[in-house]
């Protein structure tokens, strides 16, 4: 098992989208080694991270083979489908065979926990949520899980609430005339800046433990309207039209998305990880973006 404190030598992402990438690109910082999977890696931007094909339809590509057999730690951040991870049923034998795994984890979701009317939620909280998205996101937990037990290794699932950051925030939807002024009332829940995810998955990855679960999350739940408001005064944006969080207009996935309204308690994720959130409330994380640019294209 890694030493507590100390990172792997060599790391392998399953899954460099949004959350994935800012990842890499922190371990690496850290002098990590860093590679990772994506569905097509021509398509992707030129930052140096290797990237190899994990594609459902196709078998796992060598080199992608060989990166497993070199990795100390496996992160997943692959979408689960209705039998659970497609990565880890295309990637298990290889993963089994591994010489050199030491820690395995997997970003879930708090999807996984139904509606608690504002209700608080922590690592002690059941999973009781019955729709499809939270039984495909326990699914691929449970497996994971087992992967881990069955070879020994430490293991860490992270249930994220709403991530947001540079590049993906309210300043970027206001701006492209994407944003959605949806209300609920009594609604409530929490945030996460891509950057402390990073931050928290090392953290995780310094201090290896069997079958953990974390939650780590912002300061401050607060309603999806606030916080839209918060960014339309930043960057001088005017506010689109109040809906409903039941309006039939809205598809049915934003509809059940609104439906639960929860606070996350993080209190025991950041004793256990000795770890801080850096943008403490989605306030911070939207200074950050408005001085890096995001939003910048409308008229101040």
């Amino acid at each position: 098992m890694t030493a507590a404190g100390v990172l792997p030598r060599r790391v392998l992402i399953l899954g460099l989208g949004y959350a994935g990438r800012a990842l890499a690109l922190h371990l690496r910082s850290l002098g990590v080694v860093v590679e990772g999977s994506v569905r097509d890696p021509a398509a992707t931007p030129g930052d140096g991270i290797a990237r190899h094909r994990l594609h459902p339809d196709h078998a796992p590509d060598a080199a992608l083979l060989a990166a497993i057999a070199e990795a100390d730690a496996v992160l997943c951040s692959v979408p689960p489908d209705a039998d659970g991870d497609p990565a880890l049923r295309l990637l298990a034998p290889a993963l089994r065979a591994s010489p050199a795994l030491r820690w395995v984890g997997y970003l879930s979701s708090t999807a996984i926990y139904g509606d608690r009317d504002g209700g608080w939620i922590d690592e002690r909280s059941n999973a009781d949520a019955t729709g499809d998205t939270a039984v495909r996101r326990l699914l691929a937990e449970t497996r994971w899980r087992a992967l881990a037990r069955e070879r020994g290794i430490a293991a860490a699932v992270f249930r994220l609430p709403g991530l947001y950051g540079r590049g993906r925030n309210a300043l970027v939807q206001l701006a492209q005339g994407r944003a959605r002024h949806i209300v609920r009332p009594g609604l409530m829940f929490n945030r996460l800046h891509v950057a402390d995810l990073a931050t928290a998955v090392a953290a995780a990855m310094r201090l290896p433990t069997r079958d953990a679960l974390y939650l780590p999350a912002d300061d401050e739940p607060a309603p999806p309207q606030q916080v839209l408001a918060h960014a339309a005064h930043l960057g001088g944006f005017a506010m689109p039209p109040a809906m409903a969080w039941d309006d039939p207009a809205l598809a049915p996935s934003l509809r059940r998305f609104y439906a639960a309204s929860k606070r996350i308690d993080s209190r025991g994720t950041r004793a256990a990880l000795q770890w801080q959130p850096r943008f403490r409330t989605y306030r911070e994380g939207l200074a950050d973006a408005w001085a890096a640019g995001d939003g910048a294209a409308h008229p101040r």
